[in-house]
């Protein structure tokens, strides 16, 4: 394991670290000290779209961002393209690092950890949900198929489309877009991760998991973008409708990318699920 002192937006002792696990180097940035909380990201995204979030949840928690299989700084290894799989990453992350925590997961990150406490509820104190869903419909499954396609055939498309992306999914501060979308590039690097994620949310256009979440048994909180329309608050619905007793939450003025939009709105809301 290795560990570097950097610079956060707000954040003290913010320390940028590896571990193996598995097949993988994986990243992660840790940052302060008491509840253990790891954060997970989106498709196209690395830990670092979590600073400005982390540095509002401020004290009494111990964060952890983590990158997934071949986002941002974490190795590639032998990816299958299965959420099963990066949920056994995050599993494996967890047993060997934190030990049981709460895990917020935006979007694709919601996904795996959604996935990952199903299969191991003894390390999910509580399951934070934002921005996710439990199945793919038609014209995502599309959306994914053509950005494998894009990445794997013309990375200079695939760069053009990232953009366009990206400007659909903020709402509120257009003026971080280049620096946003720059970031993201960054993060899919060689493009290895992104394409193995893609795939895998394909899974969920085919087998759904939302029948599978009736048998939950960590407690639920649902955080939904209220100008999403990549996932919008149907999904957030579909997720209610399987969860019964899961918390919901709606934050204003935000698209997809609410970690950009409302970062100091969301952090209140997590400091107020948490109840620190």
């Amino acid at each position: 394991m290795s560990g570097d002192l950097v610079e956060g937006r707000g954040q003290r002792n913010l320390r940028e670290k590896t571990i193996e696990i598995n097949d993988l180097v994986v990243h992660y940035r840790k940052t302060g000290a008491g509840l253990p909380v790891v954060f997970l990201h989106g498709l196209a995204e690395d830990g670092s779209s979590w600073d400005e979030v982390v540095a509002g949840v401020g004290d009494g928690v111990a964060a952890y961002a983590v990158d997934f299989r071949g986002h941002g700084g974490t190795t590639f290894g032998d990816g299958n393209g299965t959420v099963g799989q990066l949920a056994d990453d995050l599993n494996a992350f967890l047993e060997k690092v934190t030990g049981s925590a709460v895990c917020v997961g935006f979007s694709l990150g919601g996904v795996i950890t959604l996935e990952a406490a199903l299969r191991r509820p003894d390390l999910a104190r509580m399951v934070v949900v934002v921005g996710s869903s439990s199945k793919v419909g038609r014209a995502a499954a599309g959306f994914f198929a053509e950005r494998i396609e894009l990445l794997t055939r013309d990375p200079e498309a695939f760069r053009i489309a990232l953009a366009t992306d990206t400007a659909a999914q903020i709402v509120r501060r257009k003026e971080s877009l280049d620096s946003v979308n720059a970031k993201r590039l960054r993060a899919v690097g060689e493009g290895a991760g992104y394409v193995n994620a893609a795939r895998a949310m394909l899974e969920l256009a085919l087998a759904p998991m939302t029948e599978r979440l009736r048998e939950i048994k960590v407690p639920v909180h649902i955080i939904q973008a209220r100008d999403d329309v990549f996932c919008p608050v149907k999904a957030a619905g579909i997720l209610r409708e399987a969860i019964p007793a899961a918390g919901y939450s709606e934050i204003p003025c935000a698209g997809h990318l609410i970690t950009v939009d409302q970062p100091d709105l969301l952090a209140a809301e997590i400091r107020r699920i948490l109840k620190i």
